[in-house]
């Protein structure tokens, strides 16, 4: 695996047009293949499965089309990120992660911790959009909480994104999709599921929606406090 992740990175930063620090170090080497500005955002919005090139655009809103085709260029080139297709009926073209762009997943949710923790939000937005959201709560997730949870599934619904979590021994899983027998199905739109989790909006009064085990869903909504 290192010889490997050493030719990649090696090979993206000799790429023609390709800035590089020059710096031997693994972390500058690691900056040569996702330290463009955006790069590592298109990761955070792969990480939870693939998607097409206008619902990247839906969840970078502020990066134009050229520069992420461009950013996507350059991660697959990379190794990082691969087109696929979605199998029949819809067949549209995706993007997804490869094996080791997986490998970014605790890289990013550590990055996502600190940032938590000690860094303001943009001016005039605070509002997390559905991916965002979701990699926040595996962010903040706090399995001493969990007891009595383990082997829940959930499914949440955040507008028309559906997501499937799962609370392991320890941390959260969490994919795109429907969940499979869960326990209980929360509806919400991303901005107001936000303000419960973080902002002491009051559930009752905040306009979820709860399908199935309510209890379940009240504490697994409970499992996520602010990084102090």
């Amino acid at each position: 695996m290192i010889g490997y992740i050493d030719c990649q990175v090696i090979s993206s930063a000799g790429m023609p047009g390709r800035r590089t620090y020059g710096d031997p170090c693994g972390i500058a080497r690691a900056l040569d293949v996702i330290g463009e500005r955006w790069g590592l955002l298109v990761v955070r919005e792969l990480l939870l499965g693939p998607k097409r090139f206008t619902d990247l655009r839906a969840g970078l809103p502020q990066v134009g089309p050229d520069v992420l085709a461009q950013r996507l260029r350059e991660l697959e080139q990379a190794g990082v990120v691969q087109r696929g297709k979605l199998p029949p009926p819809a067949g549209s073209r995706i993007y997804e992660l490869t094996e080791w762009g997986r490998e970014l997943e605790p890289v990013v949710l550590g990055l996502g911790r600190w940032g938590s923790a000690r860094a303001p939000f943009p001016p005039g937005r605070d509002e997390l959009g559905p991916d965002s959201l979701i990699l926040a709560l595996k962010t903040l997730f706090d399995p001493a909480r969990a007891e009595g949870l383990t082997g829940a599934a959930f499914e949440l619904r955040l507008g028309e994104d559906v997501f499937s979590l799962s609370v392991g021994r320890g941390q959260l899983d969490a994919s795109r999709g429907p969940a499979a027998e869960p326990v209980a199905t929360i509806t919400a739109q991303p901005g107001v599921l936000q303000k419960v989790l973080w902002h002491g909006r009051p559930l009752p009064d905040a306009g979820v929606e709860i399908a199935g085990d309510r209890r379940a869903a009240e504490r697994l909504l409970r499992l996520f406090p602010l990084a102090s």
